[in-house]
């Protein structure tokens, strides 16, 4: 594996761990996302469920505290050098836990903690199984102000997450502003777009994204004379998406589209790529309900 795409790779797994899985304002959750590979008979599936409440201590703070549950099904239909059995469903468990609070009138600060448990779970838990990640935040908010014309959200921290390899915090950066009453933009990691708001209930966007996971295989086998101790995959998509406002707090959404890189390998107890899944750029679905605040 190159330089680059080992670069590349961390920092997609870092922020899709860290930051994609639970938005900010989202309360609860339920989504399903579906890649094919291509000229083949294999799936990628992934159904999602999370919630988090928000807890007021005092006035401006609130405690945050969650859950979230993956389950990734892997259709492998292809034939490969090793038993696809024991891999073909991966279980991601997170517990939620944050606090925010204002600081001053301008900025809003606050920390998560995400305990995970990232696995084929086929065999009792055990540490490898096991990760914590986490990340601190600076945020401006002012999408609610109704003195400013173009309101707008900023949100700056640093993200540490153990699936990544990297001993030490990641910066993370991330902008909203709605332009007018019939488009607004948002530009960071994990996703960027550009939306159009049709009416109060139908808006649509051009979106790029990222997508993914890291897993411990608690079942090792040989491949290629290497011993396989963990799974992942990196995705880079970009497409369009529909969303629905049925309530002030309820969304349905749409979004489709074409993959821009994917990797989805087994690695080595150092995380180096051994065997490569799927590398082939694929059709791209996810859709599903949120409630949010």
């Amino acid at each position: 594996m190159s330089k680059y795409n080992k670069l590349w790779s961390v920092f997609v797994l870092c922020f899709i761990s860290q930051f994609a899985s639970a938005q900010l304002t989202d309360i609860a959750r339920l989504e399903y996302s579906f890649i094919p590979k291509s000229n083949s008979e294999d799936q990628y599936t992934r159904l999602r469920a999370l919630f988090n409440y928000p807890i007021k201590t005092k006035e401006d703070c609130y405690l945050i505290v969650g859950a979230e549950y993956n389950r990734v099904i892997l259709n492998l239909e292809d034939d490969y050098p090793f038993d696809n059995t024991l891999l073909e469903t991966i279980n991601i468990i997170d517990l939620n836990i944050g606090y925010t609070f204002k600081a001053n009138e301008k900025w809003r600060l606050g920390f998560k903690l995400n305990p995970r448990i990232a696995s084929t779970l086929t065999e009792k838990i055990t540490s490898d199984d096991i990760f914590i990640n986490g990340g601190l935040f600076a945020i401006i908010d002012r999408t609610k102000s109704e003195s400013l014309k173009r309101p707008y959200r900023l949100i700056l921290g640093l993200t540490y997450n153990a699936t990544t390899g990297v001993p030490f915090p990641l910066p993370f950066v991330s902008y909203y502003r709605r332009v007018n009453e019939d488009w607004s933009f948002a530009l960071g990691i994990p996703k960027s777009n550009v939306k159009h708001f049709i009416d109060a209930k139908h808006s649509v966007q051009a979106f790029i994204g990222l997508d993914g996971y890291f897993a411990h295989l608690q079942r090792p086998q040989m491949v290629l004379g290497k011993q396989i101790e963990d799974i992942s995959l990196s995705v880079a998509v970009g497409g369009l998406g529909y969303e629905y406002t049925f309530s002030k707090y309820l969304v349905g959404y749409l979004y489709t589209g074409y993959t821009l890189r994917l990797n989805n390998a087994l690695r080595d107890e150092n995380r180096d790529e051994v065997f490569k899944l799927d590398d082939v750029n694929a059709f791209y679905l996810r859709t599903g309900f949120k409630v949010k605040i």
